[in-house]
């Protein structure tokens, strides 16, 4: 049945070749040494020992190797590998695409059988959307924007075309990193150093197929006119898109057309549409399959028998039945999971269930967990697993008779039998060597170097930690919380404090032998708050003036982290360490790091290097702290390099954070610090943390993207995970799907609660399957889909120029669009950019992802700005996400000052800027406050309390 997507228009009309999709080849993120060789090339015997065509992989399983497993991102056996077997990189993590290399293979087939792609892909790669991500520069730099979209369809009606007007005709853009120069009509060919011709680079080859009769160049055999009828109405336009007709091809070449800005969908129009269909309504999960609210729509949602989408979000909610299908539309398959997101105070919050010595209720097959999946049968003696299809006997303790209807007569007393989320109380075997844990605890490591005592950085911390100590979490029966604390000071030795609650004065212990770290005690280390409580107020009073005379300023960073693990070895617990640091640690110790801060490197195949580790030893240390439990959060404060990719790596991969302030101010940033701090140790969060993800049969998880360490093909190993962390999961075919049976999926996670108890957390999802690509287009979430290209993306900068992975997004993108209009949109001219009702907003997020300053080299960005943003993305939600690479933009001086409501929001372009206005910048990370050089006086009277723009003081901060 043929579907009418979002159209949009050009200036004026023209003829184009058909649609012809190749086999795809997108998403293949690889390292390039490892990539095939061209078609009707044989490649020398590798580690395969096979000659492997170009683009495609080995039939079969290869043998078990390092380079299948990956401690972010292991694959299941059975399984083409994801890349060829090599050395594997730093950091171990595989990658969830097969291999893709234009430098050494051309990924189509025939110029002729991808016209649309190529079309789209210099369509999509010459949109001109100023439309701010994250890491670009302040409002008011950059080329000018779109003005207002118009209104368009909300998606409770069924989309229409829509005719938008030409835009101006401008001038060719100035060559980008993104454009490529603009100006050459054919793209110059390269050549290998076998001799043969190869394609040039991508980013500067989204250029018009040739004119009819033109020569492709060397290397490429001629193209004939192959242009499909004249399709009504008209279309739209791009710079450095297709060629005219013959009215053109005499005298001089016309101008290039800027794409008109009001035929893109706005992002804005498209969340209050949502929010005005859906906002303030109660979601119920009750319908396998269906889309939620999107998730800047606020609304209620109660759970029954789906987790809620505040834990599980999905690209689609329409899984293909086929990988043929699947590969077609090249949409990918993955849910956002938040195991622990926060849940509002008027939804219901997860029950727990407990069946005592007995424990859960699980699968003999495939270990699923009892859930409403599952089918009772047999007069309730029995039970069809939904996930396996296995029948198993119901335990004696568990048996309940059915009804009339084959449902069990307890089916609503029991949230596991009708809720999508739940929680299970684990039994001893659950727990490490059999026993139950010990209350985790919290270790407290400051950096007390010349320059952090000479700022007053170490007194704010202690002043600090004598309020936040008072608000450590505990469970919800208990008065006080079970959690204990211990304290390190550092600079080139580490010092260990006794703070028991018998002693009148804390003791310290120095440690100087950094090579070999040893915890010089045990009682009195780790104490409860409340017993001790004058003891360590007294220590924290203590600190600054005890090391008010120091001048070092050399200071180690994997020692500390050692030395709080070893303590927490010692005590048997899993805990967190909160470690406040501010240099690049240069002396004589184990992880002593040097400053490689080269912008030589920049735009380069070896950019790369910046963003990994400079040594193996904080990857061998974040293993051990995921084996022993511990958690590892950063707080820095460089005022220059201090290689955020190295010292960030623990953090990341342990399930911590990482927090940065830029050459910090007492005045200006402490109030910023520490809110961050009190919220990191009052949040909800689980530790020494297992995640499993089961689905039914027919698709199996594959890759997973997060704070995370894997050990092997299934479990995802965190030492801690918080409400804030989320774990991105791609799924792949190994099977047909059917229609009737769905798509099944339940995650489950073992952790220690901050009481010291061992739980299951359970989420299970139903998703439709359909074998009408239509539906699977229909259901796609877009901001899922932007979270998954971003983690998929910064994960692959680690190993991939960024100039290819760049080329790979824009491709994958402009492959899924040409899919939808060729199989589910109404016929069209070739020229026009169709978008699924679903995906009206997909070019502009694509466009500000390729704009975030990971992916976009730029000198003036910091490398460990980069590195920076480039962890915080691994670990977003699906919220966090969608605000970051798309930031709010608020015309301030709207305000009605007698309404407690903000402003509603606006395009995020710098077109939308004004002299006269006042504009607020916010994506979740940062604020600009944006003033207009004509602002009205009374605004800058009220908001800063000077008369006017010119004595504003950029140095002011807000709180």
């Amino acid at each position: 049945m043929s579907q009418q997507g979002y159209v949009a228009t050009p200036p004026y009309s023209q003829s184009q070749p058909g649609i012809g999709l190749s086999p795809p080849h997108y998403g293949h993120y690889v390292d390039p040494s490892h990539a095939g060789s061209p078609p009707g090339m044989m490649k020398p015997a590798g580690p395969l020992g096979a000659a492997v065509p170009g683009g495609m992989l080995p039939q079969g399983p290869s043998p078990p190797g390092p380079h299948q497993f990956g401690q972010n991102g292991a694959h299941a056996q059975g399984h083409p590998p994801q890349r060829f077997p090599g050395p594997p990189p730093v950091n171990s993590a595989a990658s969830s695409y097969a291999p893709y290399s234009p430098s050494t293979q051309s990924s189509y087939p025939s110029p002729a059988s991808t016209s649309s792609i190529t079309q789209l892909g210099s369509q999509l790669n010459a949109m001109h959307i100023n439309s701010y991500g994250s890491g670009m520069a302040p409002p008011g730099q950059g080329p000018p924007g779109p003005p207002p979209a118009p209104s368009f369809q909300g998606p409770t009606r069924p989309p229409q075309p829509s005719i938008m007007q030409p835009g101006s005709q401008v001038l060719p853009p100035p060559p980008t990193t993104l454009n490529g120069p603009g100006a050459s009509p054919l793209p110059p060919s390269t050549h290998r150093q076998d001799g043969f011709p190869g394609p040039a680079p991508l980013n500067t080859q989204y250029q018009p197929p040739p004119l009819p009769g033109q020569s492709l160049g060397t290397g490429y055999p001629p193209q004939q006119a192959n242009y499909g009828p004249q399709m009504a109405g008209g279309q739209l336009s791009y710079p450095g898109g297709f060629p005219g007709g013959p009215a053109q091809m005499a005298g001089p070449p016309q101008l290039q057309k800027k794409l008109d800005p009001d035929s893109i969908p706005s992002p804005i129009q498209v969340i209050e549409n949502d929010r005005a269909t859906r906002g303030g309504q109660v979601y119920a999960t009750n319908t396998r399959g269906q889309v939620p609210p999107l998730v800047t729509t606020d609304c209620v949602i109660q759970d029954q028998g789906s987790a809620s989408p505040r834990y599980i979000r999905c690209t689609t909610y329409c899984f293909p039945c086929t990988s043929d299908m699947a590969k077609q539309a090249q949409i990918p398959l993955a849910a956002v999971i938040k195991p622990f997101a926060t849940v509002p105070s008027n939804e219901t919050p997860l029950y727990l269930v407990n069946h005592g010595e007995n424990g859960p209720v699980r699968c003999n097959r495939c270990k699923a967990y009892m859930c409403p999946f599952m089918q009772f049968i047999e007069g309730g003696r029995r039970y069809q697993c939904g996930f396996c299809n296995c029948v198993n006997d119901v335990p004696p303790f568990y048996f309940q008779h059915l009804d009339h209807i084959g449902r069990r007569l307890d089916h609503y007393e029991k949230p596991e039998l009708s809720l999508g989320s739940y929680e299970y109380v684990a039994t001893l075997d659950y727990c490490r060597k059999n026993k139950p844990p010990n209350p985790p605890a919290f270790i407290f490591m400051i950096d007390v170097s010349y320059s952090n005592i000479k700022n007053g950085l170490v007194k704010l911390i202690c002043e600090e930690l004598k309020t936040v100590l008072e608000k450590l979490p505990k469970e919800e029966q208990e008065e006080t919380s079970a959690i204990r604390v211990g304290f390190i000071t550092y600079n080139k030795v580490l010092h260990f404090f006794n703070v028991k609650s018998n002693l009148a004065q804390p003791q310290m212990m120095v440690v100087t032998d950094v090579g070999e770290v040893f915890v010089p005690l045990l009682d009195g280390f780790l104490v409860n708050y409340q017993e001790s409580q004058s003891v360590i107020h007294n220590l924290l009073d203590q600190i600054p003036e005890m090391f008010a005379d120091s001048n070092e300023n050399e200071t180690v960073f994997a020692p500390v982290i050692q030395a709080g693990m070893e303590a927490l070895k010692a005590a048997d617990c899993p805990g967190k360490l909160f470690i406040f640091h501010s240099s690049l640690p240069t002396a004589e110790a184990p992880g002593k790091l040097k400053n490689r801060d080269d912008k030589k490197l920049i735009n380069t195949d070896k950019e790369k290097i910046l963003f990994q580790p400079q040594t193996n030893v904080y990857d061998a240390l974040a293993k051990d702290c995921v084996a022993h439990g511990c958690c590892v959060t950063l707080f820095l404060f460089p005022s220059q390099y201090v290689d955020v990719a190295s010292l960030g790596l623990v953090p990341h991969l342990t399930g911590g954070t990482l927090y940065k302030y830029n050459n910090f101010q007492m005045h200006m940033d402490s109030q910023q610090f520490l809110n961050d701090l009190r919220n990191d140790i009052e949040k909800k969060i689980g530790f020494d943390a297992i995640m499993r993800v089961r689905t039914s049969t027919g698709f199996r998880a594959t890759d997973f993207f997060g704070g995370i360490f894997m050990n092997n093909t299934t479990d995802v190993e965190m030492a801690a995970i918080d409400c804030d962390k989320a774990v991105t999961v791609e799924f792949k075919h190994d099977d047909k799907l059917g229609e009737d049976s769905g798509a099944l999926i339940q995650c489950a996670v073992l952790y220690t609660t901050v009481g010291g108890q061992r739980r299951l957390r359970i989420h299970n999802l139903g998703l439709n399957c359909s074998s009408q690509l239509a539906d699977l287009y229909k259901s796609c979430e877009t901001d899922a889909l932007i979270n998954f290209f971003a983690k998929s993306a910064f994960k692959a900068v680690l190993y991939q120029p960024l100039k290819v992975i760049r080329e790979i997004l824009v491709n994958q993108t402009a492959h899924m669009l040409a899919c939808y209009r060729k199989n589910c949109a109404s016929p069209s001219a070739a020229s026009q950019l169709i978008l699924p009702d679903s995906m009206k907003v997909l070019p502009v997020y694509m466009n500000c992802l390729l704009k975030n300053c990971v992916l976009l080299s730029r000198p003036e960005i910091s490398t460990d700005e980069r590195a920076y943003q480039r962890q915080l993305v691994m670990t977003m939600g699906v919220a966090d996400s969608q605000l970051f690479f798309y930031p709010q933009l608020l015309p301030i001086h709207t305000l009605d000052i007698k309404s407690t409501t903000l402003p509603a929001a606006i395009r995020c372009s710098e077109a939308r800027l004004s002299e006269e206005g006042i504009f607020l910048l916010a994506n979740g990370l940062n604020m600009f406050l944006w003033l207009g050089v004509s602002s009205p006086p009374e605004l800058i009277q009220g908001i800063f309390n000077v008369p006017s723009f010119a004595h504003v003081n950029t140095d002011m901060i807000f709180s």
